[in-house]
C-alpha cells in the first residue's frame, strides 16, 4: 500500500513512483492528450517522473488539483479513484510479491501494513509512511486508525481498502467515522467485511 510514498522527516517530498501513477490513470481514462493538459494546468513539464527519486509533495497536490479539473472530479474523488488504481499499479511495478506476502485477506493485510512499510523502507529509506492500527470491533468489523503527516489523503486511504478488497475478492462497506481535526489527530474508518 501501500505506503503512499512520502519521504524523509523534514522534507515535503514523496517518490516519484506516485507521480508516475498518476500519470499512468490519467493516461488510462484520457490518453497521452489529457495527462499533457494535466501536465500544463500543474504547471509541470511532461519530461516524467523517476520512481526512486522524490518530488516536492506540492507537485503530486498541483497534479491532483489538474485531474480533478481535467475530469470534472472533487479532488477527493481523485483520491479515492487513485487510490484503487495504486493497488493495481504498485502490482505491476514490481510490488506484487510484497503485497501478497501481507495476507490474502482484508483484515491480515491491514494488520500488516505498518511491517510492509519497513520493509519497503529498505529500498527506500527516505520513506516517511503513514502508521495504521487496527482494532476489531466485531468478528467481520474493524476500525482502522490512520495517522499521517500530511492532510487530505483520507478518500485516498478508502480507496486503497477497496482497492485491498477488489484484489483479494471480498465485498466490504468502508465509512470514514472520525475524520482528522485539531481535536482528533487521526483519521479512522470502519471496515464492515460483508463475506
Amino acid at each position: 500500500m501501500t505506503a503512499i510514498l512520502w519521504s524523509a522527516p523534514g522534507r515535503s517530498t514523496m517518490y516519484g513512483l506516485v507521480n508516475r501513477a498518476i500519470e499512468q490513470l490519467v493516461i488510462a481514462h484520457r490518453g497521452e492528450d489529457g495527462w499533457a493538459r494535466v501536465c500544463k494546468k500543474a504547471d509541470w513539464s511532461d519530461e516524467g517522473f523517476v520512481a526512486m527519486q522524490t518530488y516536492d509533495d506540492a507537485v503530486t497536490y498541483r497534479l491532483v488539483g489538474a485531474v480533478s479539473e481535467e475530469l470534472g472530479l472533487h479532488a477527493s474523488e481523485v483520491l479515492k479513484a487513485f487510490g484503487e488504481y495504486w493497488i493495481l499499479y504498485t502490482a505491476e511495478e514490481g510490488y506484487g510479491a510484497m503485497l501478497s506476502m501481507c495476507g490474502n485477506n482484508i483484515k491480515d493485510f491491514l494488520t500488516g501494513m505498518n511491517q510492509m512499510h519497513a520493509r519497503i523502507a529498505v529500498t527506500m529509506p527516505n520513506i516517511r509512511p503513514p502508521h495504521f492500527t487496527i482494532k476489531e470491533v466485531g468478528e467481520n468489523e474493524l476500525n482502522l486508525i490512520y495517522e499521517s503527516d500530511r492532510d487530505g489523503l483520507a478518500p485516498m486511504v478508502e480507496g486503497l481498502i477497496s482497492g485491498l478488497a477488489k484484489r483479494f475478492g471480498q465485498r466490504i462497506s468502508i465509512e470514514l467515522i472520525q475524520a482528522k481535526s485539531r481535536e482528533a489527530p487521526k483519521d479512522v474508518f470502519r471496515i464492515l467485511i460483508l463475506d
